[in-house]
């Protein structure tokens, strides 16, 4: 395990590698790889360990009944997920995370990660710090996914999403996490619907888009 690169991820702003690399043990921390679609996570999982990206992505899918689904959050490299089931072990995952691409997971015992040990280490306090401003930060991601969603026509979702990224990204250029249907999915609508509907947007001279990549005129 490469720590000095750990130190770069948010969990572990504030600790030195050497830190990092005394903690791993006491935390349980191992590393699995993924293939692209592979599920990491399966609702109705009892989850004791969050997640670390290390390399490639992660999709958290609501799947129905029916067979249909919705993405609510892409996990990016750095970024860590199913924390707030691994400190709630009773709650069974509602939800599935699967990988996005191939992708590189360190996983973390998340009472482990509560429990100070008797040292009482400073650098274990600031993990906790650091995990508890990232579930805020998160719960503000999934807070702009309600608002993205709550428009009734697929146009003010489209602009109420592509004005967040515009504002993320300070530039009325720039790239989305998303393929067509992964953003029809993450703002809950169908993907031909949404296909006509950025076609009726760049005729109208609001934006300009291909693949990915979008341009707010």
């Amino acid at each position: 395990m490469n720590c000095a690169s750990l130190t770069h991820h948010a969990i572990f702003d504030g600790i030195t590698a050497d830190e990092i690399e005394a903690m791993l043990p006491c935390l349980e921390a191992h590393t699995r790889m993924y293939d692209k679609g592979e599920a990491i996570l399966r609702a109705g999982d009892e989850v004791r360990h969050l997640g670390l990206v290390l390399e490639g992505s992660v999709n958290i899918v609501a799947t129905y009944y029916w067979g249909a689904s919705d993405i609510f959050v892409h996990v990016a490299p750095g970024q860590i997920f199913g924390e707030a089931y691994a400190v709630s072990p009773q709650q069974k995952m509602l939800v599935d995370a699967v990988a996005a691409q191939p992708t590189a997971v360190l996983f973390l015992n998340a009472e482990k990660l509560l429990t100070v040990c008797g040292r009482s280490c400073a650098q274990h306090h600031r993990l906790i710090q650091n995990l508890v401003r990232i579930s805020a930060l998160k719960n503000l991601a999934l807070s702009r996914r309600i608002m993205h969603t709550a428009a009734k026509t697929i146009r003010g979702r489209v602009m109420s999403y592509l004005s967040e990224q515009a504002i993320e990204h300070r530039s009325n250029s720039f790239a989305i996490p998303f393929s067509r249907q992964e953003l029809a999915n993450y703002l809950g609508v169908d993907r031909s619907a949404l296909s006509a509907e950025l076609s009726r947007m760049r005729r109208n001279g609001l934006i300009a888009f291909h693949k990915n990549h979008f341009e707010l005129l």
